[in-house]
């Protein structure tokens, strides 16, 4: 029987016997590093901790991002972001203003408009979209794969491999993705018989350089008499009338943002303080770097999981967490030893900047040849200075290789300074009071 994703993870959790340790709506208002206690103390709107490391797992795509459109304010309707959606809000009927055209619009536009009364996609830049080519697991597969286990390592072992041969075209050879751009115009010419609308949903970029995205079912409801495709973005928004860029104005009663999220400019590193008192968000002005795409400088005994240069064009970021996670685990053998050894004391690992430099230029110069850089369009990889410092410029079996020990030498090993003679006594004293 299928588990729903909330029922899995339930189960996971009582499995492994995490949730007594889950302190759930705990949000963290700051995180600032100790230098003398070597901690990390810890303010949430539920109470203070300390914690000897951090591991920052709050996701890329998790704050959503709303552009800062002149008039929104006063919108008489309703507005939310397709990742706060509002469950109470009924659309029949409505006529509706949907901002965007990334993954979540391709999924949003076929559910709601067979609903609402018009529905305008308000589109900056078509995307490349081929079909969902996908089907149900059917009994006989299933039974083989439970009869004989093996059948189902090697499946998915075929399909990763399917997935890592493809890495090249990515990021050495854009130009042999033109037959999948041919098979993409294909999609839409089949779809979509209008011209007009043809002409609209053709990108002009090579495919790949934004995310391909997968539907069956977008470009049919795109063609429906009820939907209107404006080529251009949204500029402001007067009363209940929104006015694209292009100067298109569309009355509506609500607007729903596809528009993204805070990726390269992520909302939590303004509330991590380091051990120069500087935020993570200050020390990535410039743009996000990170060792591995764990440890950043400045940060000690604190890893991020899907950090810089982690995330994937084509294939499953299962597998970067995964790898991840193993370096994160020799990271806390390497300190639990540290901590251990003949010199006693706590200790922290911080990254040094030479080693975080040279991983960062090794990544963005192989960068350079990728079609998310070469490919002609802009895209939420970018940072604001044109630096892809989002996705891995390789195979996903290349990252599990640079992530399966901890190399000492890429850090600097900090120990707790060692208390004089005299406030040694003053905290034996201390503790014996306590103890009578």
């Amino acid at each position: 029987m299928a588990r729903s994703s909330c029922a899995y993870l339930e189960h996971v959790t009582d499995t492994f016997g995490i949730r007594p340790h889950l302190r759930l709506g705990h949000e963290v208002l700051r995180m600032e590093w100790d230098a003398e206690a070597l901690r990390w103390e810890i303010e949430t709107g539920r109470g203070r901790f300390s914690a000897d490391v951090v591991v920052s797992a709050t996701g890329p795509l998790s704050d959503p991002k709303i552009p800062d459109i002149p008039g929104l304010a006063d919108f008489p309707g309703k507005v939310f972001h397709s990742a706060r959606w509002d469950h109470d809000y009924d659309l029949t009927g409505k006529r509706v203003a949907m901002i965007g055209t990334g993954a979540s619009a391709i999924q949003i536009v076929p559910a709601i408009q067979p609903l609402v009364g018009k529905l305008t996609l308000f589109q900056r830049t078509p995307p490349w979209v081929m079909r969902r080519m996908d089907r149900a697991i059917s009994g006989p597969e299933r039974w083989l794969h439970r009869a004989v286990p093996v059948t189902g390592t090697l499946r998915r072992g075929l399909l990763w491999g399917i997935r890592e041969l493809q890495v090249g075209a990515f990021t050495k050879h854009p130009n042999e993705l033109g037959l999948i751009e041919k098979l993409a115009k294909a999609n839409i010419a089949k779809a979509i018989k209008d011209p007009a609308l043809r002409a609209k949903l053709t990108p002009s970029y090579r495919i790949g350089c934004k995310r391909i995205l997968l539907s069956s079912t977008y470009y049919p409801a795109v063609a429906q008499p009820n939907v209107d495709v404006v080529a251009s973005g949204l500029r402001e928004v007067r009363g209940s009338t929104v006015v694209a860029a292009d100067g298109t104005e569309t009355e509506v009663d609500a607007i729903v943002f596809g528009t993204g999220f805070h990726v390269t400019d992520m909302p939590i590193a303004e509330r991590v303080v380091g051990a120069e008192g500087k935020t993570l968000a200050a020390t990535w002005k410039g743009g996000m770097e990170a060792l591995r795409g764990a440890t950043a400088v400045g940060f000690p005994n604190f890893m991020t999981v899907i950090g810089p240069n982690t995330g994937l064009g084509n294939s499953s970021m299962i597998l970067m967490i995964e790898s991840q996670l193993n370096y994160m685990a020799d990271y806390l053998r390497q300190l639990t030893l540290l901590t251990s050894s003949g010199r006693g004391g706590r200790a922290a690992l911080a990254v040094r900047p030479s080693a975080v430099g040279v991983w960062n230029r090794k990544v963005q110069a192989r960068m350079e040849r990728t079609v998310w850089k070469a490919g002609g369009c802009e895209s939420w990889y970018l940072d604001a200075n044109g630096r892809n410092t989002t996705l891995w410029p390789g195979t996903t079996g290349e990252f599990r290789k640079e992530t399966r020990q901890v190399d000492l030498s890429e850090y600097e090993v900090v120990r707790a300074a060692e208390p004089a003679p005299a406030e040694k006594g003053r905290a034996a004293s201390r503790k014996k009071e306590a103890a009578q």
